[in-house]
């Protein structure tokens, strides 16, 4: 399999992993032959980054924290309490905690797997699909901390929900008035359900609050920003530089880890970003990539220890019109290195 850009994409490819909408059902499933009507319906829904499979590179299956089933039901799940905040009606919190709950175990069961951002975005999933990113990323950094299960959960629960204060409100909506800011909205709706630590309606509060004090809501510096909040800052500002156009041009994994880098200690807390950065990959899994030798090769495999330092397939076309495929683990060539990132 290769994480491909859909401009790079040629009908008769075959899909490498499913995409789904945003209430969880599936739009695309694994292994369909693309078409150009696909191909051309992908890129006008938003699609930018797709997954194909690839005959050099078919036993390369990225490892993720947590199981598409699972990711499927917190989908479903979300849109259902969007839908409900839409509609007036009361939130679905036991459900919403149930979904919580597996997901949880599967990324305990799973912590030493490195976080891959490469679920496939739409216009229409890529809400769900950045809380859901946010929550897996921020629950690793809590199990990196140390947390108990019950603050993994309330954490966890805190970062899936901390934009739901944008579900029904535009953009202009939130310039009018600092309190109609998402984080206000976001707090308001959570803070008098019963079934919820009030910790989790703080996490939608301060998620924008920075360690100088220059953040929103209310400019809260430093040990005034919960820890909660804190953690889901540095997954959610990540996730927004690989992703979200409004910041500028989206980033690459390397880069965007660069960026965070850069943020430790003044926007973003310098512990949390240490362990930031044990829980992503710098290259993910079926990445093209160049080399400083001039080859280029995929992403095939990971460092745990090592996230910059992974492993590289490169295939060439002998005279014999044969394959010569070697790979070359950068952990163990210390004079090799990454020089771009292709795809």
């Amino acid at each position: 399999m290769r994480y491909v850009h859909i401009d790079a994409v040629e009908p008769g490819q075959l899909l490498g992993k499913t995409i789904f909408s945003g209430n969880g059902a599936v739009l695309l499933s694994e292994g369909v032959q693309l078409t150009v009507y696909m191909i051309t319906t992908l890129r006008r829904i938003g699609v930018t980054m797709i997954s194909i499979k690839d005959p050099n590179f078919e036993d390369v299956e990225p490892v993720d924290v947590v199981s598409e089933e699972t990711k499927r039901a917190v989908m479903k799940q979300m849109g259902e309490t969007f839908e409900s905040i839409r509609s007036g009606k009361e939130l679905n919190t036991r459900s919403l905690s149930g979904s919580i709950e597996d997901l949880l175990e599967e990324v305990m069961q799973n912590s030493e797997v490195l976080v891959q951002l490469s679920d496939i975005r739409t216009q229409d999933n890529e809400s769900y699909v950045h809380a859901l990113n946010v929550c897996m990323m921020s629950t690793l950094i809590g199990v990196n901390l140390g947390l108990s299960v019950t603050q993994l959960k309330e954490l966890a629960i805190g970062a899936l929900l901390h934009d739901i204060g944008k579900v029904g409100i535009t953009t202009d909506d939130q310039s009018q008035d600092i309190k109609l800011h998402h984080t206000w909205r976001g707090f308001e709706l959570l803070k008098n359900k019963r079934e919820f630590s009030l910790l989790i309606a703080h996490v939608a509060f301060q998620h924008h609050e920075t360690i100088d004090g220059e953040g929103l809501p209310r400019k809260l510096a430093g040990d005034q920003i919960h820890l909660y909040a804190k953690i889901t800052a540095v997954a959610n500002t990540y996730d927004n530089l690989l992703f979200d156009l409004s910041l500028g041009r989206r980033l690459k994994p390397h880069e965007a880890c660069e960026r965070i880098m850069a943020m430790a200690g003044t926007k973003l807390d310098r512990d949390i970003v240490i362990q930031f950065l044990r829980t992503v990959s710098v290259y993910p899994t079926g990445t093209s990539v160049r080399l400083s030798t001039k080859e280029t090769g995929v992403v095939v495999g990971q460092h745990r220890g090592l996230p910059g330092r992974p492993i590289v397939r490169i295939v060439k076309q002998s005279d014999e019109r044969e394959l010569d495929v070697k790979e070359i683990d950068l952990a163990k060539h210390n004079t090799i290195f990454i020089d771009a990132v292709l795809s």
